[in-house]
């Protein structure tokens, strides 16, 4: 199963699951600002990409959030990123035991 996490106002995002579809892929699309993963699904999600939780954090939009995420634990990043979803970095493409994260949007083809 394929789940695509994306924010429709993103070009970046748009653009990522432009290419999937043009490669005759159909993710599940998750809008993850209406439908937050749960810091247990980012923590699962961090494992398929090989990533820190760091590593998907919209610097701007966690302090814009009050949040500083160099301080915190990955547990307590992860809480934070469930609370505040428009914090993760986007878009997140899932595909199977692989996930890949879309910047450029091009890198969504690679885990195919």
């Amino acid at each position: 199963m394929s789940v695509f996490y994306h924010n429709p106002r993103c070009s970046k995002s748009r653009q990522a699951l432009a290419l999937l579809q043009e490669n005759g892929h159909q993710p599940q699309v998750v809008e993850y600002l209406k439908t937050p993963p749960t810091a247990a699904e980012l923590s699962e999600i961090l494992k398929k990409l090989g990533r820190p939780a760091q590593d998907i954090v919209r610097l701007k939009e966690a302090r814009e959030a009050g949040f500083e995420p160099a301080g915190l634990s990955d547990a307590a990043l992860l809480a934070k990123l469930a609370a505040h979803p428009a914090a993760i970095e986007r878009p997140i493409f899932v595909h199977g035991k692989r996930a890949a994260l879309g910047r450029p949007p091009e890198q969504v083809l690679h885990i195919l």
